[in-house]
């Protein structure tokens, strides 16, 4: 028996865990609370896509008359799915990677419509390895799969989603309740059967169910439904993403015909308080809790304990979960995205909220964001050893709202210091603090991608928005990530409150010269959404816009608004994504701007020069005294030789550095090559010693003159530019 069951209903993602539940039983066992964690969607996904699922699916009837083409097609073909389903599924699995050359054959995966996106995308399998392509076909497969499930079987199917569009700001809950109330769909008996089989295991008290995403809404709902039917003496709670934002002015009691209590933002604290409760007579106490008293919706929030601090939550605890059984994918032939679909990453935060918290798009009034703590950098590297060691796995994607710059240098240097082999990446801000060394750091320590917020791509509105970057600047920090290897994504949108249709097409013309300057990657545009809890959905009239004012009972968080410029902005949307395509894989850039849409635009206003520009190098020789000087590479083969010319003779040592990809050789005068290389190692990376660039000095001068000279010198340019040293 366990005291908690914590539930991500379906559906998250196929690559690996959704991480909330892993954060509450990593804190649960440190304080002896018995729990067991379950991630409901991929264990639906699993028998569904299996042999006996696929088999179930095609038995359901169908009308072959007035269904499509593309169904009439896939159900033809039904025995070739059923036969081949269960190898793609191990093949996604990593478990069945020869599976890769037959299915690379273009002859052994049945093909329907999805497969007719590959004429397009022919240009990019010459850059993608015999396993990326085959993931990206079964990819496709199962694409297929999904679609006729969706026409056929069950309307509100998706593989990271489930009945997401009642879940979208639903102010009132009447749809979601009769949708709820009403019949069982095909995707509700597979998950309420895998529930039923937990619940006999487990026997737990009370049920927590993570819901991060209107996706995630309904089957938590559907399954709190089945628990009071069946189990009435096991509580249930909600917590997560969608709760936090969605369900802060919740008014409506029939919510709690399906669920105890709803909580609110940190969950460690309300969950503790809740089982306690369990195990006490008299008054209550909760945390952040919506609850049903005298038939009434309250908030509860009486407890007098603070939250706990991010070093008290313990490390996440992944265990339960079927870590080996998640399936990675690829939609398309673009390596950061594959970020997202492809391959198992524990998940950790450096720090809680927002370091900069002013962006006022961003729901920065919540705490979310708002209470902005970090972590030490020696407890997150403890963390990642200890993830290592009960996960196998060795990559990490630190899901921060932006992560600090100065702990992310902190974290890097602890990561080379235990020698670590890990593979990690985060959202970032793309401030200046993010140098070329700093990249280069990071890169060392196995940084392999970053993404932020390049957001409107203009002056004018990223001022408006509080970014706190400009475009100049996001262009070298860009640049700076990209020269040291790290792949870059941008987010980039368009339709934001007095967001002209000039400054639109010149927001896409930055991002082009990006792209073809080579120092973008990545990126995805989104349309502005207003959120209730942003600056502008809390003054709205500062940012020229009107909402639309509506009855709050259940979930509020969007907005609809109306602009004071009138603009439709949505009809940018296809014109954006298909030259953002085209750019992402390195092609058209000489196309006009016109020639992606449909209707009229006004020619760019941008400088052609513009992102060239303002990458043009201007701060190499800075000298900035309060850096922190890194020796990376401290041990070089010396050569001491004499050197002669026109009758003078020198004293010469020759550093030779053996660098991973490349070997470099210095020449110094003896005594200098002496006082680096003792300065090196005593200063190097691995006996954890830091100096700065004025204490650097200082010593130098003790022996030598003229420091500036030294530092700026060919040899030591040299140095810096190969890593060897690293000024932060």
């Amino acid at each position: 028996m366990n005291d908690i069951l914590l539930i991500t209903p379906p559906f998250t993602q196929l690559n690996t865990p959704y991480p909330a539940t892993a954060y509450i039983k990593g804190f649960l066992n440190t304080k002896n609370i018995r729990s067991f964690q379950m991630d409901l969607g991929i264990e639906v996904i699993l028998e569904l896509f299996s042999k006996k699922g696929m088999t179930d699916v095609f038995a359901q009837p169908i009308d072959l008359q007035t269904t499509s083409l593309n169904s009439q097609r896939i159900f033809s073909l039904r025995s070739e799915y059923i036969r081949t389903i269960d190898q793609v599924i191990l093949f996604l699995q990593n478990k069945n990677a020869t599976l890769a050359r037959q299915i690379c054959t273009m002859n052994f995966l049945p093909e329907a419509s999805r497969f007719a996106q590959l004429d397009e995308l022919d240009y990019a399998f010459g850059t993608m390895g015999l396993q990326d392509k085959a993931k990206h076909l079964a990819t496709l497969y199962l694409e297929d799969l999904s679609d006729y499930i969706v026409e056929n079987i069950d309307p509100d199917f998706g593989f990271s989603r489930y009945a997401e569009r009642i879940g979208h700001s639903a102010n009132s809950f009447d749809e979601l309740y009769h949708k709820i109330v009403g019949p069982q769909t095909y995707i509700d008996g597979l998950t309420l059967k895998i529930l039923a089989q937990h619940l006999t295991l487990e026997n737990p008290r009370l049920i927590c169910f993570s819901v991060p995403f209107p996706g995630n809404l309904y089957s938590a709902f559907r399954a709190a439904k089945y628990i009071k039917e069946n189990y009435a003496h096991i509580k249930t709670a909600m917590g997560g993403g969608f709760p936090n934002t969605e369900l802060r002015q919740l008014s409506d009691k029939r919510v709690f015909e399906f669920f105890d209590f709803i909580t609110l933002d940190d969950g460690e604290l309300p969950v503790e308080l809740l089982i306690k409760n369990l195990d006490e007579d008299g008054p209550k106490s909760y945390k952040r809790t919506f609850l049903l008293e005298d038939d009434q919706v309250v908030y509860v929030n009486n407890s007098s304990l603070a939250d706990y601090r991010q070093a008290e939550v313990g490390t996440p605890d992944y265990g339960d979960l079927l870590t080996d059984r998640y399936i990675s994918v690829i939609e398309i032939a673009n390596p950061m995205h594959s970020l997202w679909s492809d391959g198992r990453w524990n998940k950790l935060t450096m720090a809680h909220g927002c370091y900069w918290g002013k962006c006022t798009f961003c729901d920065i009034s919540l705490d979310y964001i708002r209470i902005y703590e970090p972590v030490a950098a020696k407890i997150l590297v403890n963390r990642m050893e200890e993830l290592i060691a009960s996960t196998g796995e060795s990559g990490f994607h630190f899901v921060d709202e932006a992560a600090p710059p100065a702990l992310m240098r902190e974290v890097a240097l602890e990561i080379i210091r235990r020698k670590l082999v890990v593979t990690w990446w985060t959202n970032i801000r793309f401030e200046k603090s993010f140098s070329r060394d700093l990249c280069v750091l990071l890169k060392l320590s196995g940084c392999v991608a970053v993404s932020g917020g390049l957001e409107v791509a203009g002056d004018r509105l990223l001022k408006l928005i509080d970014k706190g970057v400009s475009v100049a600047q996001v262009a070298r920090v860009t640049r700076n990530f990209t020269e040291a290897g790290i792949m870059v994504h941008a987010y980039l949108m368009y339709g934001f409150p007095t967001q002209t249709i000039q400054e639109t097409v010149d927001s896409l013309e930055m991002v082009r010269q990006m792209f073809e300057m080579g120092v973008l990657q990545s990126g995805f545009w989104h349309q502005f959404a207003l959120t209730a809890h942003s600056p502008i959905g809390i003054n709205p009239q500062e940012f020229g816009i009107t909402p639309v004012k509506r009855e709050i009972s259940f979930a509020n968080n969007d907005i609809d608004f109306t602009d004071s410029t009138g603009i439709d902005h949505s009809k940018f949307s296809f014109g954006l994504k298909k030259s953002l395509f085209n750019f992402m894989h390195g092609i058209n850039f000489d196309v006009p701007l016109q020639e992606w849409f449909d209707f009229k635009i006004p020619r760019p206003t941008v400088d052609p020069d513009y992102i060239h520009d303002s990458l043009v190098e201007d701060e190499v020789f800075k000298f900035k005294a309060n850096s922190k000087i890194i020796f990376m590479h401290p041990e070089p083969i010396k050569d001491d030789f004499i050197k002669s010319k026109k009758g003078d003779s020198w004293e010469i040592t020759s550093l030779t550095f053996h660098l991973n990809t490349n070997i470099l050789k210095i020449e110094l005068k003896q005594k200098l090559a002496a006082w680096l290389t003792e300065s090196m190692l005593r200063h190097s990376i691995k006996n954890g010693s830091q100096i700065t660039l004025h204490q650097l000095k200082n010593d130098f001068e003790l022996h030598f003159e003229n420091f500036e000279m030294f530092w700026f010198s060919k040899p030591v340019q040299q140095l810096k530019e190969n890593g060897i040293i690293l000024s932060l």
